[in-house]
């Protein structure tokens, strides 16, 4: 099947310091995360939520690029992607 991103909804995790969005393959839900540094954010955790959030909606294209080569490299439970992944 193919990865796809049919729901455009995300929330920041304070817990990670990231963004997580859901992928679908078929009707399997595929959790993904991208930290804030690969967002390029950091900084107090009020600023740095809603910076994250519209910082992932401006690259949501290349995000969602990205975590599809992730998706289709390896099958894991979570992909949490890095500023690293965006090379």
């Amino acid at each position: 099947m193919t990865l796809i991103f049919p729901n455009r909804s995300r929330s920041y995790d304070d817990a990670m310091n990231a963004v997580r969005f859901l992928g679908y393959d078929g009707m399997f839900e595929v959790p993904f995360s991208i930290e804030a540094a690969a967002l390029g954010k950091s900084g107090s955790s009020e600023i740095i939520a809603s910076e994250c959030l519209v910082a992932f909606d401006a690259a949501r294209g290349t995000i969602l690029e990205v975590a599809k080569k992730a998706y289709a490299r390896d099958r894991r439970t979570l992909y949490v992607l890095k500023a690293k992944d965006f090379r």
